[in-house]
């Protein structure tokens, strides 16, 4: 039976949630306060430049957005799809190959640059002994006591485990749940080669998969409202009202929350029943990214897609020229808090020239822009224990969605979209 469904947050939780709606039949209308979708991954205009809020990296593990995508008619030329790599320049080269796992990732191994064989047999070790336990750690475990229970390397510990941990949970390792970790290490590198591999797009956030979703919407005749917040929800027999609907009178059978967590609580508050609810998600606690980005010239060009750095605030750095944008432009990537948050913009900006220099071992030219973006709860911190809420909620037909719902894995695009597609699954099993 089709319903009137209202969803708050036009991100990739709620594009995912209406997309799956939709194709069930439902009324669907989706609210979002800005007038660009996306929510914290999305696009951003400043100065003729068009770059991402913050820049985004998939794995093939990570398996349902990329069948959304599918489903909305993306092309997958869109998605750059490179083997495992890790290249930190004069440090690191690990590639794995397009070998059958687990073969993929053992003669990666063995070819390694940078890494001596008590740094690959620790590696094995770690995968063989995560196997054998099940991918089950002692709860309460960090990624780093991990690491030291396991034996892993210094040098591994620097060059492998800790840029992984912190690009796939934006938590140190001291404070990274290893529970999470181990999820994440099961799915990817201790899974098949596909899933091992580096899934990088080559258009903005926005396009990518929100407004595809919005055209696969619109042609089954469902709402897109952006530029429009709700403030508030209330409930009655007749369904639940939105404050800031231009339909003042009008009622919805179920709602769904899929905005940012630190919104999600106010709007909670505001139906009333889940004050207790509320308060979870604001004690949630938050990691920040900064993304900053050069225009160097189209004479420079990193020497893969994407590198890691090391001896400095930028753990990434992603070259946006070979992944369709303008030769030159290039990204590096600061996740989780550190001593750069005490840097000004443009001091922040001129320290990570410098590493870039470095890493590189050649002078590069003074950027021709630059933009320095920061998210400032860009993620929840992926701690052990943290309490993420479910998508139920104390009111019976109101949901939630998003990357900080209880989940096996980190809060990343593939958790926001998994969660919204679980509530429409939920409705649906719910009888609408």
């Amino acid at each position: 039976m089709s319903r009137s469904i209202a969803i708050i947050g036009g991100g990739y939780a709620g594009m995912a949630c209406a997309v799956e709606l939709a194709r069930a039949g439902h009324a669907v209308t989706v609210f979002e306060r800005s007038l660009v979708l996306g929510g914290r991954a999305r696009l951003v205009r400043r100065d003729d430049w068009q770059v991402d809020n913050g820049q985004h990296v998939l794995i093939g593990a990570y398996t349902e957005l990329t069948r959304l995508l599918r489903l909305t008619g993306v092309s997958p030329k869109v998605l750059e799809r490179i083997p495992l790599t890790l290249h930190i320049p004069g440090k690191l080269h690990l590639r794995a190959t397009r070998l059958p796992a687990p073969l993929h990732l053992a003669v990666g191994l063995l070819r390694s640059q940078g890494l001596d064989w008590q740094d690959r047999k620790a590696m094995l070790r770690l995968m063989r002994d995560l196997k054998k336990c099940g991918f089950r750690v002692e709860p309460g475990t960090t990624v780093r006591s991990l690491l030291h229970q396991s034996g892993q390397t210094a040098r591994l510990a620097n060059l492998v485990w800790n840029p992984l941990c912190v690009a796939a949970l934006n938590t140190p390792p001291a404070e990274a749940s290893a529970q999470v970790f181990a999820d994440v290490l099961r799915d990817s590198l201790c899974a098949d080669a596909n899933a091992s591999e580096i899934l990088i797009p080559r258009v903005d956030l926005t396009e990518l998969f929100p407004v595809q979703a919005a055209r696969y919407l619109a042609v089954r005749r469902c709402r897109i409202n952006t530029g429009n917040g709700i403030e508030g929800i209330t409930a009655s027999p007749a369904g639940f009202g939105l404050a800031g609907d231009p339909v003042a009178d009008r009622r919805y059978d179920q709602v769904v929350i899929a905005t940012a967590p630190y919104h999600a609580a106010s709007l909670l508050d505001s139906i009333g029943g889940c004050e207790r609810l509320a308060r979870q998600i604001d004690a949630l606690p938050y990691e920040p990214i900064t993304t900053v980005y050069f225009a160097l010239g189209a004479g420079v060009r990193l020497p893969h897609p994407m590198i890691g750095l090391a001896d400095g605030p930028a753990q990434w750095a992603f070259d946006r020229g070979q992944l369709g944008s303008q030769a030159g432009l290039v990204a590096l990537v600061i996740s989780a808090h550190g001593p750069h948050e005490a840097l000004s913009r443009d001091d922040l900006e001129i320290t990570v020239h410098r590493q870039l220099e470095n890493a590189l071992q050649r002078r590069l030219p003074s950027p021709e822009w630059a933009m320095t973006i920061t998210e400032k709860r860009a993620t929840i911190a992926c701690t052990p224990g943290l309490a993420r809420p479910g998508a139920r909620t104390p009111v019976n037909g109101l949901w939630l969605a998003g990357d900080y719902v209880d989940s096996p894995y980190p809060a990343t695009l593939e958790s926001a979209v998994r969660s919204g597609v679980a509530v429409a699954n939920e409705i649906g099993r719910a009888g609408g």
